[in-house]
Formats: C-alpha cells, structure tokens, sequence
C-alpha cells in the first residue's frame, strides 16, 4: 500500500516495464477522452493501458482499483451524464487525487451533477464502502488484482456487485507457473505487479468456483521486465499481460448452440465487433455459436445488438470463449 503515492510518485518512479504496457492502439475518441482528464490524474496513473468493454452508454460501471481515478474519469465521458462511475481503491492518497478533481471534469464534461464517486477501500471487503448486490451493469479492473492477496475474494465481490447478465472486464499479469514464496515476498516484485501474479490456470477455476462463466480471452502479451536484478530473481517464469471477460449468465439462460447476427449498432463498432480472442462479429453476419457464449449475448447489454436463434451450430467451427 506504502507503494503506492510513496516510494511512486510518477509513472516514471516503476522500475519495470509491466505497468506501462499499453493494451492496444487508442481510437480518436479515446484519445479526445484522454485529453479532457486533468494532467495530475494522468500523472498519478500506474495501470497498464486501457481496459475500455464496449457499449457502455448510461452503464453503471464499478472500477476496482481506481488509483488516481484516469480510467473513471474516461469511462465517465463514454456512459454518459446518465451512467455512472465509482472508484474504489486501497491507497488513500491516490483517491484523494482523484476526489480533488471531480468537479474539474464534470465542467469539463459538461454535466450538471457528478456523475463519479470514489472511496477508500479494499476490492476484497466491497461491502464495507456500502456497495450492493447487484448495483452495477461491469466491474472493470486494470491490472490491480495482483496486489489483493485473497483472488477469490475480490471474484466472488465483484460477482456479487453485478446485475445478472453483467461483466467483469479486467486486465491483469498472470504467470505461466506457481510462484516460489521469493518471488512472492520481494516488495519491488510485488508492488509492480509481478509477485502477486496469479498462475493463469487458476484464474479458470476460481471463475467457475464463484459463478462467472469460462473467462473469455480478449488479448495477450508477454511481459519483459527490462530490469537484470529482477530478471534474475524470477528465473524461468514467464509473465503475460492479458485481458478477459466473466459474464455473470443467469440460470436458465440460452440453454444450446445457436447462431447470431450482429446489427451494427454498437457506437465506434460498426463494421464489426471483436469480442474476444475466437469471436469476432461483422454487421450482418451469421455466426455459429456455442451455448456458452450464445448465453452471454443473450443476457447481457448485448442483447439488443444481436439476432439469435437457436440452430445447430458448425461443430468444427467452435472454440469457445476460453483460451
């Protein structure tokens, strides 16, 4: 927590490269969002590029380890005066910084009331800042559940927060093997995201003990560390960054294969919409899909941006959600 605000006082204070990796290239709008945030907000930011869902107009968005409050005060611009957007993060001053310029971006904004809130508090224990069962449309997370000791915990909260049908869309450093209690107990290690890295298969079956759906993956990357000393401390494990999305599927949801038409319609995606790694939907396109993910288009705030009708699905053709 100390590491945080402290011993970082800037971007430039990380001494490896895992928190500046940037997901993807940024669209014009994302861009132009960017611009409005305030200098101090930016410079106080330590995640790892955007973590940005689509379709998010007059969303309810929990953002789980706001920091300084960058990716709220984005996100406040893309759901609109309508939607709504609270941070919460375990390092006080970094929520000061963010609470400090909230009526600076609502006038930037243009927006009547503040349509962002913020608190101080641990991602595992939601409950303690008051936030509800089933209050929010996504939970979003940038590279902030490494640094919660409890994994489970912070799943299980943020399926409790959602509204059935939500999604938890998070980026975060995963490993390609069980940690040694060195590596987990270096302090540089774990306070630029590395030590508390979690071993990517088990992000699979905490997900399924909690409720989620199999996690879909949207992107990958390896991480280099460009540090000798920490090179070599970790040896032979190797870290990737990655983003996936839980859905939190109601049951009795869409119960087999079916195939889907995308109708265009979600603003910025028009041609075609990536969802994630295995499924990419182009305007007016057939596409098989298994149950699973016949399910998540069905329940969620892609409902109304997809046909879907049950038929049987190319067989050959699926692979899933899941890497």
């Amino acid at each position: 927590q100390d590491y945080y605000g402290k011993e970082l006082q800037k971007t430039e204070d990380l001494k490896t490269n895992v928190c500046v990796t940037s997901a993807r290239p940024l669209s014009k709008v994302l861009r132009d969002a960017l611009e409005r945030i305030h200098e101090e907000v930016v410079a106080r930011y330590y995640g790892c590029g955007l973590v940005i869902p689509e379709c998010l107009s007059s969303c309810w968005i929990l953002d789980l380890g706001c920091g300084s409050g960058r990716d709220c005060y984005l996100l406040s611009q893309l759901v609109g005066e309508q939607g709504h957007i609270t941070g919460i993060d375990m390092t006080e001053g970094q929520v000061e910084v963010a609470k400090k310029h909230v009526a600076y971006h609502m006038d930037k904004f243009g927006y009547r009331k503040p349509n962002v809130e913020f608190f101080h508090g641990y991602i595992e224990k939601l409950g303690d800042a008051g936030l509800a069962d089933e209050s929010y449309d996504i939970v979003v997370s940038n590279c902030v559940i490494n640094l919660a000791p409890d994994k489970r915990a912070v799943l299980q909260e943020a399926f409790r927060v959602l509204k059935p049908g939500g999604e938890m869309y998070f980026s975060d450093v995963y490993t390609s093997q069980p940690l040694s209690e060195t590596i987990r107990k270096h302090r540089v290690l774990w306070g630029e995201c590395l030590a508390g890295a979690l071993y990517w298969r088990d992000l699979y079956s905490i997900a399924e003990e909690v409720g989620f759906s199999p996690p879909c993956l949207v992107t990958a990357s390896p991480i280099t560390i460009g540090n000798k000393e920490l090179e070599d401390i970790v040896g032979d494990c190797r870290f990737v960054s990655a983003t996936f999305r839980l859905f939190k599927v109601p049951s009795g949801s869409w119960a087999g294969p079916g195939q889907v038409i995308y109708n265009g319609g979600i603003a910025g995606h028009e041609q075609e919409l990536v969802f994630d790694a295995n499924f990419t939907f182009k305007k007016g396109e057939v596409v098989d899909v298994d149950a699973e993910m016949a399910a998540i288009l069905q329940s969620s705030r892609f409902a109304d941006e997809f046909l879907i009708q049950a038929g049987r699905a190319n067989a050959a053709g699926l692979q899933g959600c899941c890497c």
